[in-house]
């Protein structure tokens, strides 16, 4: 094919009258010339001066000639890359047609070339032989330029990547040694090579038939580029892709659909000069990009642009919740911190504003999430377990993790999949028989099969299942001795799963490994994505997902499923398109698995040419072939309108326009500055007042440390609690620096508890039973980090004993049963309650008959080593005493005790006050006492 030609080349003769055009271009009739009237003299002036033509600029004459030549050359019709070329002798001939998914955008041009190659075989007589490389099999038989035609005809482009050298062993086989005349190879540009090979050497396996003649026929090839993945992060959707022709920046757009194939979201894919592969993102809420169905790059309609979702691309709703509240000191020991670390990437995390749990979790479930996860939770407000099992019936996944909150829990919870043990089994310590135990290998069913089982993780602490037939039905892991580590149980369209360690460092190595990550983050896809109102569920893990919707080659999802096979899910390794089963989706409309033309990391390079001796390299007919005549009419039209504007200019023309514009200018700047002035003197709304109800009420609680009391509704239960915390205030004046403010009863119900580190709570069986809003907000402000002091005043010697308890204590086990409580014991001989302030070693009310049970820690336990540090810097959210405290505080106006101590001795009153100096010393500052720093000192005192 010649670069060059003209249709009409007489036309040409043309440029010779060039000359002729020049000298009649430089004769131009006189400017007119303006002179102030004196008839008379315009008369003479005429009279004395002859009319003689002038010349015209040398630039104007310059600008109509180039005219006149653009004008010639038009009609002459010049075209680049005219078809002239004839076929090569002494062999049939050969088509090697790409057809895989890049030669879909200039399909049609190569049907054109081959056609008209065709049509030079068949003047010829020639025998022609059509091989597809994107067709799983090739009938290469040298036949009738007819027949060929026909063949070509019906082809189409194919969503694959082409197996060249499948079809280069069919072509081989059918030549059976006959060497090809012309072999036009009509290639795509890329290499189709896999990603561990470096080249791709069709067009040296072409030279080796040895044919009078190698084409290398390219198209827009060049332009090919495809997504290789797509990734769901935290505030967006990553694409990356690859494209062939890195030279030059290039800025695209990226487009997400639903599946309704209509347009939600929109992103920017940049690559610079030299870039082959790049990264871009689509910025959307994680509920708009759980409805993208598919990612497109606009102005790009092959299969390699087109890259399909699953229900596996979607980012998942995750609610936490936590039986203790975040401390912000020491946020490594917070239940949640490293379940949070572990998602982030992967799901939306939510956490409830509340601190109530029957809010909390109210508030959670409007959210409509995907999984929630509680972690060491034990007993849930009575009116949150309906609503909790309706959700994970219609879907929701709860995954609970066990602590000392669950360990105390009773053992017929509704929510835990299997039946626990009382308690909590140790490994390890003092009293210990076993050591700790690493996991055993994670079984073959569960959605941790074929995971590596982790070798460095040791479990300490953990809560044990009963033994029950379907146990190991159930366990998803487990440890080295067969005990349960995670237990499901599935509840109609969800489930709920248990870890038996907490969701925290201390009972075991699990949260710091990285297998935590992978766990959770399997566990939370197995989810349901939408949320429990989803119409669909998740598709499960099947051995072979039927055709359901397939991509064409220009990248538009079909019905027709043709000869595609089931998709083998089961294989190891990352899922390939392949003849059998080419890109689209695979399952049913229930659930389905998205399958793409290239896979993750894949890239595009293009075609290795350098191992061919000689290659004839061409265009495709209708692409590099074109005539310039309207690009020159164009260029004539452009040169007389340039030619009449400066025409127009010589004679004066724009000259009379300035005036009125600059007036125009004028007016309008005055229009805008008036509108201006008028917008800044338009009055304006005073500032709104953001001074909330009750800000004053806030203040006045917040001026000083108040001690706050629980009103029973008795008027003498509560006058003694008053009284009795203005006594113990009055002896904190005297003692300490601290000087608390007056006494203030609350309701719990109603009024807010988050003012008062310690609320002293006298039981009393003969009052009203709280209400639920009640307990709610005692167990959010425990949860908060607030105590709540319970006095049942009968001096019990236990809780929990076999014996009967008294009417209060009954009371208080009411009380209780509602609320999520740690496990309790009485305060330890070295714990900081001992020596906060005083020196204590009991901690006497009106009576000296009941300990003061306070949470249980692990460095308290006989023969622990490991010291336990726990949120709220130490402090304890519960204490129970039946020491009757407030009795013995309690003093009249004039500051006489009211009650008399039982036995009556004031050297008792005394130790009862300094108790309640201890406590409020603890409240205060927490667990500053047991650093080392304060040993020598307090061994001092001691007289050691």
């Amino acid at each position: 094919m010649s670069a060059f030609a003209f249709a009409y080349p007489a036309v040409l003769a043309a440029l010779v009258a060039l000359p002729v055009i020049w000298w009649l271009l430089r004769l131009t009739p006189p400017h007119p010339k303006a002179e102030v009237f004196p008839p008379l003299k315009i008369l003479a002036a005429v009279m004395k001066r002859e009319e003689t033509p002038a010349q015209s600029p040398w630039w104007l004459t310059l600008l109509r000639m180039l005219l006149a030549t653009a004008v010639i050359l038009a009609i002459a019709d010049p075209i680049f890359n005219p078809r002239t070329n004839t076929l090569a002798t002494g062999g049939p001939l050969v088509l090697f047609i790409d057809n895989g998914w890049a030669s879909a955008p200039d399909w049609d041009r190569r049907v054109q070339t081959a056609d008209a190659l065709i049509s030079d075989a068949d003047a010829d007589s020639t025998p022609v032989i059509v091989a597809f490389t994107a067709d799983q099999s090739n009938d290469a038989v040298p036949g009738t330029a007819t027949a060929a035609r026909d063949k070509l005809h019906a082809a189409a482009p194919r969503p694959l990547v082409p197996d060249r050298d499948r079809a280069f062993q069919s072509l081989k086989a059918a030549l059976g040694g006959t060497h090809p005349g012309t072999l036009a190879f009509l290639s795509d540009g890329i290499a189709a090579a896999a990603k561990d090979k470096e080249t791709d050497d069709t067009v040296r396996q072409l030279s080796t038939l040895q044919p009078a003649e190698l084409r290398l026929l390219e198209g827009d090839g060049s332009e090919a580029i495809a997504i290789t993945s797509a990734a769901n992060a935290a505030d967006d959707m990553t694409v990356t892709a690859t494209r062939l022709n890195s030279n030059g920046p290039a800025r695209l757009t990226l487009s997400a659909q639903d599946t309704q194939g209509r347009p939600i979201a929109a992103g920017i894919l940049s690559f610079t000069s030299g870039q082959r592969v790049a990264t871009g993102s689509i910025t959307a809420p994680f509920e708009m990009r759980n409805d993208f169905a598919r990612i497109g790059i606009d102005r790009h309609a092959t299969t390699g642009a087109v890259h399909l979702l699953d229900d596996g691309f979607k980012r998942r709703r995750v609610g936490l919740l936590s039986g203790q509240a975040a401390d912000e000191f020491q946020p490594l020991l917070s239940p949640l911190y490293y379940i949070q670390r572990a998602l982030q990437p992967y799901a939306d995390l939510v956490q409830p504003n509340a601190s109530d749990l029957a809010k909390s979790i109210t508030e959670l479930l409007a959210g409509n999430p995907s999984v929630i996860i509680m972690a060491d939770i034990g007993r849930l407000p009575q009116e949150s377990y309906e609503p909790l099992q309706h959700w994970i019936a219609n879907g929701g996944t709860l995954i609970r993790f066990a602590g000392p909150r669950l360990a105390a829990a009773p053992a017929e919870d509704p929510l835990v999949p299997v039946i626990l043990r009382q308690g909590e089994r140790a490994l390890g310590g003092a009293l210990s028989w076993a050591e700790p135990q690493p996991l055993a290998d994670f079984p073959s069913f569960g959605p941790f099969a074929g995971m590596p089982k982790p070798t460095n993780v040791l479990v300490k602490r953990q809560v044990l299942a009963e033994p029950t037939p379907d146990l190991a039905e159930r366990t998803w892991a487990s440890l080295a001795d067969g005990t349960p580590l995670v237990t499901e149980k599935t509840d109609n369209a969800g489930r709920i799963v248990l870890f038996h360690v907490s969701a925290e460092a201390t009972w075991s190595d699990l949260p710091i490994s990285g297998d935590f990550v992978e766990m959770l983050r399997r566990i939370v896809q197995m989810s349901r994505s939408g949320g429990v109102t989803s119409a669909a569920s998740a598709p499960r893990t099947a051995e072979a997902l039927p055709p359901f919707r397939l991509l064409t080659a220009k990248g538009v999802l079909v019905s027709e499923t043709g000869n595609a096979r089931p998709l083998e899910t089961g294989k190891k390794g990352p899922l390939l398109s392949n003849f059998d089963n080419p890109p689209g989706l695979y399952g049913s409309e229930e659930g389905f698995t998205a399958l793409n033309l290239l896979p993750a990391g894949a890239e595009l390079r293009p075609l290795d040419t350098s191992a061919a001796i000689a290659v004839i390299r061409e265009g495709l007919i209708g692409g590099k072939a074109w005539s310039a005549k309207p690009v020159l009419f164009l260029i004539a039209f452009l040169l007389l309108l340039a030619d009449s504007l400066l025409v127009l200019f010589i004679n004066g023309a724009f000259t009379r326009i300035a005036r009125p514009a600059r007036s125009t200018a004028k007016t309008a700047a005055a229009l805008v500055i008036a509108l201006a002035v008028g917008t800044f003197l338009q009055p304006t709304d005073s500032r709104a007042d953001d001074t909330k109800p009750g800000d004053e009420t806030i203040y006045k609680e917040l001026d000083k440390t108040h001690l706050a009391y629980v009103v029973t509704g008795e008027s003498e239960v509560d006058r003694i609690s008053e009284r009795g915390l203005e006594g113990l205030s009055e002896y904190l004046t005297y003692r300490t620096t601290l000087e608390p403010g007056a006494p203030i009863g609350v309701d719990p119900a109603k009024d807010e508890l988050a003012f008062y580190s310690l609320i002293y709570w006298p039981v009393s069986a003969t009052a009203p039973m709280p209400s639920a809003d009640a307990i709610n907000k005692i167990d959010a402000y425990m949860r908060s980090g607030g105590t709540v002091l319970f006095d049942t005043r009968d001096a019990i010697s236990s809780i929990g004993d076999n014996g009967t308890p008294s009417a209060n204590g009954e009371r208080l086990q009411a009380i209780l049963s509602n609320l999520d409580i740690p496990p309790l014991e009485p305060v330890p001989s070295h714990h900081v309650l001992t020596k906060s302030f005083y020196l204590l070693s009991s901690f006497p009310g009106r009576y000296t008959g009941s300990p003061l049970w306070i949470e249980a820690h692990q460095d308290s336990r006989p023969g622990s080593d490991a010291r336990q540090a726990a949120t709220s810097d130490g402090v304890t959210p519960i204490m129970i005493t039946g020491n009757d405290l407030a009795g013995a505080w309690a003093v009249d106006q004039n500051g006489t005790p009211l009650l008399p101590t039982v036995p009556q001795d004031e050297t008792q009153r005394e130790y009862a006050y300094r108790t309640g100096v201890n406590i409020m010393m603890y409240m205060l500052t927490g667990n500053y006492k047991s650093d080392q720093v304060h040993v020598p000192d307090l061994l001092q005192r001691l007289g050691q």
